[in-house]
């Protein structure tokens, strides 16, 4: 009886569960599994707080930045609008020179108190050291006042052309500008200035000038050292009346001269080709352009290459064109002959 406690006591022993034991490096993989969820919970509240501020300062940004401009926008800023105006307008102006042959319908005001259309406007170079020449053409072949007014009834302009002086508004430029006054026979061209080595460049100017000034069939070039038969030049015209592309003139072809110093000398000789040989011109002396030809160069004035003399400069304007290339010998005014327009004076 006494050993009975003993074995119930044994028994309950037995019936109890050992405690489970925690190995060490099992604490040490759950220690870093904690520290490493706490670093990638630190991380993405992180990130989720950097969004948020980017979001912010993306935001505030994008209502202070400017609007994206539109090339409207664009030109009003830069300040071409005006710009781009008058290059719609000279698109449009080439388009219709060229649909019309390089004839335009709007010219300025006519100078001459006739309505009809001239048959030619005569311009004579002059400079500002020729008066007595230029007395001696009013008192020979060029009518003067009113006799110059009863030549425009007929339909013909005569008029002196020269530039402004280098010093604008000088002694040089009172002078002509007084004598014009008394004589109303110049063309004075205000954005030409009147020097040796400018003369290629008053053509552009003249046939410019004129043609803005005067509707007329034919603009006429005359050298200031030349006499006219008026009325044989006249003639000429009236049987050509109304012919389009017409280049008239006494035309040659001459050798470009290479060697600077000398008389005549090319700049560009180079590009006349190895024979050196100028291409078929009218000589400067005297020489014709009919209307859509002078509307060409007026045109195109700011873009035409001029070369050393101004009748070589005109005859390479005329060789990309549908241009008729009259040679008259009439014009040939070097040598005097009985049926002569021109001479010499």
């Amino acid at each position: 009886m006494e050993s009975l406690p003993v074995t119930t006591m044994k028994s309950e022993r037995r019936g109890r569960s050992k405690p489970p034991q925690t190995s060490k490096p099992s604490l040490v993989m759950a220690f870093f599994s904690c520290l490493a969820w706490l670093y990638v919970a630190g991380r993405l509240w992180q990130d989720a707080e950097n969004r948020n501020l980017l979001a912010t300062l993306l935001k505030k940004n994008s209502d202070q930045r400017p609007k994206v401009l539109t090339v409207e926008d664009k030109l009003m800023v830069l300040g071409c609008k005006d710009l781009e105006r008058r290059i719609v307008e000279a698109e449009m102006e080439l388009t219709l020179a060229k649909s019309q042959r390089y004839l335009k319908k709007q010219l300025r005001e006519s100078v001459s108190s006739s309505s009809q259309k001239l048959l030619a406007v005569i311009g004579v170079y002059t400079g500002f050291g020729s008066r007595l020449k230029r007395n001696a053409f009013r008192g020979s072949w060029m009518p003067k006042s009113d006799a110059l007014r009863k030549l425009e009834e007929r339909g013909v302009v005569i008029r002196f052309v020269v530039g402004r002086s280098p010093n604008r508004g000088d002694s040089l430029d009172r002078n002509i500008a007084e004598e014009n006054r008394v004589m109303k026979d110049f063309l004075i061209i205000e954005g030409h200035e009147e020097a040796q080595e400018e003369l290629p460049k008053k053509a552009k100017f003249f046939f410019s000038t004129a043609v803005q000034t005067w509707d007329a069939d034919f603009y006429v070039k005359v050298d200031d050292n030349i006499d006219l038969d008026l009325e044989g030049l006249i003639g000429l015209l009236e049987r050509r009346r109304g012919q389009i592309g017409a280049y008239i003139g006494c035309m040659k072809s001459g050798e470009v001269v290479s060697e600077e110093g000398k008389p005549w000398y090319e700049p560009d000789w180079w590009k006349f080709g190895d024979e050196k040989s100028y291409f078929r011109h009218a000589a400067g002396a005297l020489l014709i352009l009919s209307k859509n030809l002078a509307e060409y160069i007026n045109i195109n004035s700011a873009s035409l290459k001029t070369y050393a003399h101004d009748d070589t400069s005109v005859g390479s304007w005329m060789m990309g064109l549908q241009a008729t290339y009259i040679d008259d010998n009439r014009l040939c005014c070097s040598s005097i002959r009985q049926d002569k327009v021109c001479s010499v004076a």
